[in-house]
């Protein structure tokens, strides 16, 4: 597939947007009028329908306070990022080095945010990470730029481990696909579920993206843990149910996860998905007037309905407007603007929520089961739960 590049402008009136420019040796912006904002998200492939709830819900966040941002409009531009890591540098500076974007906004793809990264750091564009949880981001390599409005991998899974132990789980497997946002769930898992006194038994894995679950499922059977806990997500997610039910262990050993194992996939999985316990910051069933509010609001503008991506992305559009108007639009103000986001407190459809010294979310985690096809929330499975930031010097 080739990047496409589309630049609209318009009215920020009519379409919203957010941003915040920088003055770098590197790259000299003018205080021009418009506030230019670039968009590297996947618009083609698997992926495709993350990037559009994403961009919907920073443009609808926007819009909802006047379209503009610190009273200047904005100019829009997007690459299809492919979610393709080979090509996360090439992108990432498009937009930068030759549309000269004040802020970048992505991705989805933990491997190509490893490119964003890169260019943020080295370049000192505004990077809002809206969905990508790869750790490094908001560990080892933090920037005073970047900040994220999503996850970390281990941060739902941080939040697993202690509501299995309660419910009288001791000894679990682990399983999921061997790479690096399944090694940092894991993570997550491990640390929390050991420190609330329980066992992980066995760590299985396969390779990414092979879904052939067979022999693993044999193991666990003769393994006989009190519950099997895992990261999937997407197809692989729905098959894992599947198979999981197929195989006689559904009604055996309870089956818990992050909770991306149950998003999006509930149709595909389903009688196989019911009864499955998942942790994750957000629930579509979330029964605040807030995230009513929001779902109204989102399937009046866009004709579909919200998910967590359409949450993370209007959180970071939220963001965007408290930074840029508590510098009253001057968003060569650097250090005022970092000040500004850093100390945000977000009024979110999934609950409020600030950011850690790292820039990432400090938030709740609920508990959450599947019924008819719905995440009904059951409570918070961790209050104000933050990643550890580790190794996260800002410069």
């Amino acid at each position: 597939m080739t990047t496409r590049r589309l630049v609209l402008s318009r009215s920020a009136a009519i379409v919203g947007a957010a941003s915040t420019g920088l003055l770098l040796p590197q790259i000299v912006r003018a205080q021009s009028n418009r506030i230019r904002v670039g968009f590297m998200l996947p618009y083609t492939g698997t992926y495709a329908a993350l990037g559009v709830a994403i961009e919907n819900g920073v443009r609808m966040a926007i819009s909802e306070k006047g379209g503009k941002l610190g009273g200047r409009e904005i100019e829009w531009f997007k690459v299809d990022d492919e979610s393709e890591p080979a090509k996360g540098v090439e992108n990432a500076n498009r937009l930068v080095q030759r549309d000269k974007v004040d802020v970048l906004i992505g991705t989805v793809h933990s491997g190509v945010q490893m490119g964003i990264q890169k260019v943020a750091r080295e370049s000192g564009v505004l990077s809002i990470i809206p969905n990508a949880g790869v750790h490094a981001a908001t560990r080892a390599l933090c920037a005073p730029n970047v900040f994220r409005t999503s996850f970390t991998n281990s941060q739902p899974t941080l939040a697993l481990g202690k509501p299995m132990f309660d419910k009288g789980i001791k000894r679990a497997v682990w399983i999921t696909h061997k790479y690096a946002a399944g090694d940092e769930a894991f993570e997550g898992f491990r640390d929390s579920f050991t420190k609330a006194g329980g066992t992980v038994v066995k760590e299985l894995g396969l390779p990414f993206p092979q879904v052939e679950f067979q022999a693993l499922l044999t193991e666990i059977a003769s393994i006989k843990p009190d519950a099997v806990a895992c990261f999937f997500a997407g197809g692989a997610a729905a098959k894992f149910m599947r198979d999981y039910a197929a195989a006689g262990l559904k009604d055996r050993i309870p089956l818990w996860g992050s909770g991306f194992l149950t998003e999006g996939v509930l149709d595909a999985a389903g009688p196989a998905a019911e009864g499955v316990m998942t942790t994750l910051h957000y629930s579509d069933s979330l029964d605040t007037p807030r995230n009513r509010q929001f779902r109204t609001a989102y399937a009046t503008n866009f004709k579909m309905q919200p998910d967590v991506y359409s949450v993370q992305g209007y959180d970071a559009g939220q963001l965007l407007v408290q930074g840029v108007a508590a510098v009253k639009g001057d968003i060569a103000a650097k250090q005022a603007l970092y000040k500004a986001m850093e100390s945000a407190v977000i009024d979110s459809p999934r609950g409020k929520w600030s950011m850690s010294k790292a820039h990432n979310p400090v938030q709740d985690m609920y508990l959450r089961v599947v019924e008819k096809k719905e995440n009904k929330v059951l409570g918070i499975a961790a209050k104000a739960l933050a990643d550890s930031g580790a190794g996260c010097k800002m410069a």
